[in-house]
This record gives structure tokens, sequence and C-alpha cells, in this order.
């Protein structure tokens, strides 16, 4: 009997490119971003995922510059990070410009 092999999906822009971030992917950053041992929720962890979804998606909408509803995301997630970076401007400049030196915020 003959059985026909399974059907291979066809690649597409859709998922070629992965706008999520992988749960390793986000352990790595929060281990060298973290402050403390099982540090998650630090402005300094935070404003490293932000960044880095951030680099994905403006990839992504380098890719599909029509798709808006993921714009508003992306602008979403730079005002978060804004905000996060102006908690730690105000509260402690040496975390702030540590941070930002690490990830190459400013110029």
């Amino acid at each position: 009997m003959f059985t026909a092999p399974l059907a291979q999906p066809i690649p597409n822009k859709k998922t070629e490119v992965n706008t999520m971030l992988l749960k390793e992917e986000k352990q790595d950053i929060i281990q060298t971003y973290a402050v403390h041992e099982g540090d998650t929720g630090s402005p300094e962890v935070q404003i490293a995922i932000l960044t880095t979804r951030i680099k994905q998606l403006t990839e992504h909408l380098k890719q599909n510059p029509h798709d808006n509803h993921s714009r508003r995301g992306l602008q979403l997630m730079v005002s978060k990070r804004k905000k996060f970076l102006g908690y730690l401007q105000k509260n402690d400049i040496e975390r702030y410009r540590s941070v930002v030196a690490r990830l190459g915020l400013r110029k």
C-alpha cells in the first residue's frame, strides 16, 4: 500500500519571522540583567525584555509595513520602556546610565 508523505507547510512571511520572545531567550535576559537572585521585575530586567521585543517587532514591521495592529503594540512597548527609563533616571541615575550603556539605547 502506498502512503503519501506528509504535506510540508508552505513557508510565508508570517511563519518565517517569529515576533514572540522564546522562553529560553527571556530567561537569558533575566539572568543577565537581574539585580539579585530571582529578580524578574526590576526596571533593568523589564527594560531589557522590552528592548528585545521592540527589536524583534521592528524587524517584523520592516517585512510587513501594513501591519497596523503590531505597530500599535510596538508603540505601547516603546512608551512603557520610556516610562521605566524615566523612573530609573529620576530615582537612581547610576542604574539608569548602566542600563542605557549595556543596551546601547542612547547615542
